[in-house]
């Protein structure tokens, strides 16, 4: 007993450890076990082996086993026909035919409307010659299935083979008697021109198009044409515009009778057609008509007939596009654009006064600004291109009638107006558009280009009166002052120049006072009249302290050619000095003194150099705190800020700022001093800043 159990404990293997218990990379799952098994399973499956049948004994014990499963199979399920046609195919396999044919009438007792089941019948006794067997079979399914076109497919094809050509008529007879798809149709007349049958393939064609007419029409023509039969081509293509009408209109059966009029050389009635079409089939539905036309007229045409073709594209095509939106002015420029390079004046004519018939639906001037140059255009053109000045009289007016002027205007059309009957010397009728549309409508431009007009004509009375309308109308305008003032001086009359300037700075509000001061200015020393220009000077610094101002009094008496024109310069600069100490903005004192600086150094001595270097002031840099608009901290931000000597404020200021320049200075000798004597040693260290300081921005050791 020891034995065994010593025996049996040796026999019991051991267990590995497992050292390793982390999950794998890769996990396998059960599915992937079982289809891996399944593939090896069958990867290992040996083929069956090979049976040779000796005897007639041991064949019918086969015929008897593969029948019997054959039968199984079938009374199991019925209705699935791959097993009745396997069992078939296998007794045919045996030549054993009229079991096969009995299997087969079997099957179609289970389903006569397979369609496989029959051709698979019918396929087995073809190949076995049973012809009469054959037709019985596809005369049957014809009758069950008719609308199977296989089945007379295959049973004209047999009928033809054997030669059976009255039997394959019949054939297609019946089928066609069914009013079949296009293709069965064509087979047919195919069928008839193999045996040079045209009478009777015409015959088809005319009981075809009657069912099918769609494109068949065609195809009809085409057939006569390859026959030889241009007459009936040509009557053919007749019958079928005929019978489309206008209402059915086809694009492809013109260009297909335009093509067949083509290759029998006839050009007018290709062009005929072409035209035909084009006046009668929908513009978008026309592209290959148009395409095929143009080919034509490049081919065979004149260059005039080409020109019309491609203008008629596209004036067919602008069509569209206003019909489709009437409002859309570009599509009309273009349009006009195009018949006015070909149409006839009438034809221009009509085509403006459809397009400016659409008159913008809503008073606002962004909508009118592209149609109101539809009626400049149409006024243009009557008057270079037709020469007719009364239309063009007409249009002008009947414009200036629509404009809704109490709304808005367009200065513009009155200025090419008044333009337009001055070029036909009716100045009395440009000078009456002009006034009318001041007194309905007032605008800056309208007045300078009336005032521009009667400038021309050297009109200087109107143009005085103009200038007070002008003015009245709109007193801020700089401009217009400066303009009045201007034309006075031409005139010679300083006098009333100097009142309009008076006038001019004495508004209470105007758009551009500096330009107006500025010329006021000018214009007194273009006369050199010194007093009054210093005079305007000091007027104009009672009203801005501007730093330009000052530069700019400064730089006039600098001009003046006399004798103590450098000591009133720098008293300029003196004042200017003076009065910007209190100016908030630093930059514009700073400005100042660079000017009277450079001024020192041209003009000046050693003495007036240094003093106007001990008033530039000190530069530095500065943090203050920023707050968003919220409230909340936003950081900090540097700044640069100037401390002026001459400010008794800035004096702590600028004794610290030396100080502090001092120290650095001292300290940048001691590093050099010790970087010389220890190479080693560092030249920035924390221990050259003062023990126990740190140092920011705002610190003097920070700089």
């Amino acid at each position: 007993d020891m034995a065994s159990t010593t025996a049996g404990k040796q026999r019991i293997p051991k267990v590995a450890k497992v050292k390793n218990k982390a999950p794998a990379e890769v996990q396998i799952t059960a599915e992937q076990l079982l289809r891996e098994a399944k593939e090896r399973e069958l990867e290992l499956l040996p083929p069956p082996p090979k049976q040779k049948i000796t005897d007639e004994e041991e064949l019918n014990d086969y015929k008897l086993r593969k029948r019997k499963g054959f039968e199984d199979n079938i009374r199991k399920n019925r209705t699935v026909i791959s097993n009745w046609i396997k069992y078939a195919q296998w007794e045919e396999s045996l030549k054993e035919i009229q079991r096969a044919r009995s299997i087969y009438e079997r099957a179609l007792d289970v389903d006569h409307r397979n369609v496989t089941l029959w051709l698979k019948y019918a396929e087995m006794e073809m190949k076995n010659r049973q012809v009469n067997h054959s037709r019985n079979i596809w005369d049957r399914a014809i009758t069950i299935l008719p609308r199977v076109n296989q089945f007379w497919y295959k049973y004209s094809y047999m009928e033809e083979m054997l030669g059976n050509i009255a039997g394959c008529r019949q054939v297609f007879e019946r089928w066609m008697e069914w009013e079949p798809e296009e293709q069965a149709w064509h087979s047919y007349i195919n069928f008839e021109l193999r045996y040079k049958e045209v009478d009777k393939a015409r015959t088809i064609y005319e009981r075809y198009i009657l069912i099918l007419a769609h494109r068949n029409w065609i195809k009809y023509a085409r057939f006569e044409d390859k026959h030889g039969y241009i007459a009936h081509g040509r009557k053919v293509f007749e019958r079928a515009v005929e019978f489309f009408g206008e209402e059915h209109i086809d694009e492809n059966l013109f260009v297909a009778f335009a093509k067949f009029e083509e290759k029998q050389k006839e050009f007018e009635r290709v062009r005929v057609i072409y035209k035909y079409a084009l006046d009668r089939i929908p513009k978008q539905q026309a592209q290959e008509l148009f395409k095929n036309y143009t080919v034509f007229e490049k081919k065979f045409g004149d260059r005039r007939g080409i020109e019309d073709v491609i203008v008629s594209k596209r004036r067919f095509q602008y069509e569209e596009e206003v019909k489709a939106n009437p409002h859309n002015y570009d599509a009309w420029f273009d349009y006009l654009r195009l018949v006015e390079s070909d149409a006839d004046a009438d034809t221009v004519r009509e085509v403006y006064e459809r397009a400016i018939a659409n008159v913008p639906p809503i008073q606002e001037k962004r909508h009118w600004r592209r149609y109101i140059y539809l009626w400049i255009n149409y006024a243009l053109y009557e008057e270079l291109e037709v020469k007719d000045p009364e239309r063009t009289r007409q249009v002008y007016q009947a414009c200036l009638e629509l404009i809704p002027h109490k709304k808005f205007t367009f200065a513009k059309i009155w200025l090419l107006y008044g333009q337009f009957e001055i070029r036909q010397k009716n100045l009395p009728n440009a000078r009456r558009a002009l006034g009318t549309a001041i007194g309905k409508c007032p605008k800056n431009k309208l007045f300078k280009g009336y005032i521009e007009l009667e400038l021309q004509l050297r009109e200087f009375d109107r143009c005085r009166k103009l200038y007070e309308k002008y003015l009245e109308f709109s007193p801020e305008n700089c401009t217009t002052w400066i303009k009045f003032a201007e034309l006075e001086t031409i005139l010679g009359d300083t006098d009333r120049a100097r009142a309009i300037f008076e006038l001019a700075i004495g508004q209470p509000r105007l758009d551009m006072p500096e330009v107006l001061w500025k010329s006021y200015i000018d214009f007194e020393i273009e006369q050199e009249e010194y007093e009054n220009t210093r005079g305007l000077y000091k007027r104009l610094l009672q009203r801005t302290q501007h730093v330009k101002v000052w530069i700019s009094y400064a730089q006039f008496e600098l001009s003046v050619d006399s004798g103590e024109r450098i000591q009133r310069c720098r008293q300029v600069y003196e004042e200017a000095n003076r009065s910007l100490r209190s100016c908030e903005e630093k930059e514009e004192r700073l400005m100042l003194l660079e000017s009277w600086k450079d001024y020192e150094q041209e003009f000046g001595t050693f003495a007036n150099k240094d003093r106007v270097r001990k008033l530039l002031p000190e530069k530095v840099k500065k943090r203050r705190k920023l707050t968003a608009e919220d409230g909340s901290d936003a950081g900090w931000e540097e700044y640069y800020d100037y401390i002026f000597p001459e400010d008794a404020a800035n004096q702590p200021n600028l004794k610290l700022l030396a100080m502090a320049k001092m120290w650095k200075k001292q300290q940048q000798q001691e590093e050099e001093v010790n970087l010389i004597g220890d190479p080693d040693k560092e030249i920035y260290k924390e221990s050259s800043f003062p023990r126990g300081k740190k140092c920011y921005p705002s610190c003097p050791h920070f700089y």
